[in-house]
């Protein structure tokens, strides 16, 4: 575990050190965003970001390749320098796209490209759990390969709306899956394992980046970042479920835990679910997937009253709950973890509607006692409307009683 702290230590300094060069080169080469419609920002901030994070990364990743614990991972294939490679083209084509503002179809293009390669390189899904265990062919292998990378690619950049959530899910992610692949590996002949080291040099990354990232942000991670950080906890997801050996596992436990599918959506729920919302949406509308609009989830935090803060720490907590319910769902009996699921979820759930419930209820309130007040007055009009009704009725008549004795002559 001290090794793993450390790689991870390694890739959130350098990170953290790297990060105010890169602001500065992107000022200088003219990598700002512009305040758009949809943004949440109100003044140009530079982006470019990924390319801070891809060089905490590689540094963590060279420091471990020469660390006797997990040297033999570096030499026992080519899969940890499959994934580099694969991490600086795909930062690459992020940083033309901070640049340049590329065409969605080029960009998704590019990413399948890149997916392809890495799949190709070796980092494929070998068995598929689909109620029974399947060994899948090469080619299915690496088209579910490429669209899962593709997938958590675009999730975790539709996700990135606020200071720090993209790169705070992604961190809590990286810490639950971390987690479990270590333990995991603790069963095996040797501690090493890859999936974990990609995971904790992830984290590393994004708790390094988070310290120039908090709102109000100093630098952005632009497409390069967002795609970087998909890509990555993919890949981790990816090595460690892509290679288990179907007959050394019970079928019980390796079905739910296991599916290579599933297992990147429960750590990405969020990005996820705000990817096929945002998709359906704009299907429906008859736009195109990529249009864009203020409609995700942290503009809706953001409509209901929250602060940018806020919406950031609340979403965190979703992230959590979800990411780390899944996992220990597989270490303590069932009843207990969807108790403890249930109770956090309610409480998450009340700080998510709190501001919308503290404007909301004052004016019920005064709605109730305009309703009550209105509804009084209705049973007094119909009393008070009868006396008004009698003078105009009986006002004539009494009038002209008093001329009557006006004109009459004195009896004294």
């Amino acid at each position: 575990m001290r090794v793993y702290l450390f790689i991870a230590a390694v890739a959130g300094g350098a990170t953290w050190l790297i990060t105010p060069l890169i602001r500065h080169i992107a000022i200088h080469i003219g990598a700002v965003g512009r305040v758009r419609a949809r943004d949440v920002h109100t003044i140009p901030t530079p982006r470019m970001g990924g390319l801070g994070m891809l060089i905490g990364f590689v540094v963590a990743m060279l420091f471990a390749s020469r660390i006797p614990f997990i040297s033999g991972l570096f030499t026992a294939n080519h899969q940890a320098w499959v994934v580099m490679a694969g991490a600086i083209m795909i930062c690459l084509l992020g940083m033309a796209d901070d640049l340049w503002d590329l065409d969605w179809m080029l960009k998704l293009a590019g990413q399948l490209l890149i997916s392809v390669f890495v799949a190709w390189g070796g980092l494929q899904i070998i068995s598929l759990p689909l109620g029974s265990l399947v060994t899948a062919s090469p080619t299915l292998s690496m088209a579910i390969t490429a669209f899962l990378i593709v997938a958590s690619i675009n999730a975790v950049n539709f996700v990135d709306g606020l200071d720090g959530l993209a790169a705070g899910i992604v961190a809590i992610g990286g810490i639950a899956f971390g987690l479990y692949s270590y333990i995991l590996a603790r069963s095996s002949p040797s501690y090493a394992s890859m999936a974990t080291l990609i995971d904790v040099a992830l984290v590393g990354v994004c708790v390094g980046f988070l310290l120039h990232n908090w709102h109000p942000a100093k630098l952005f991670m632009g497409d390069s970042g967002s795609m970087l950080l998909g890509y990555l906890i993919t890949c981790a997801s990816i090595v460690m479920t892509g290679h288990l050996d179907p007959a050394s596992l019970h079928t019980s436990v390796y079905v739910p835990v296991f599916m290579p599918i599933l297992l990147p959506i429960l750590v990405l729920f969020l990005p996820v679910l705000d990817m096929c919302l945002a998709i359906v949406r704009r299907l429906s509308k008859g736009q195109s997937p990529m249009h864009p609009d203020r409609m995700h989830l942290h503009h809706r935090m953001l409509k209901i009253g929250h602060s940018v803060q806020g919406a950031v720490l609340i979403l965190w907590g979703w992230a959590a709950l979800i990411s780390f319910g899944s996992v220990t769902i597989l270490f303590f009996p069932v009843r207990y973890v969807v108790i403890g699921f249930l109770v956090a979820a309610a409480v998450l759930t009340v700080l998510t509607m709190l501001p919308y419930l503290r404007r909301r209820i004052p004016e019920i309130m005064e709605e109730d006692a305009a309703y009550s007040k209105h509804h009084a007055a209705q049973h007094v009009c119909p009393q008070s409307g009868r006396g008004a009704d009698r003078p105009a009725s009986e006002a004539g008549n009494e009038s002209r009683d008093a001329e009557k004795d006006t004109d009459r002559p004195s009896q004294a």
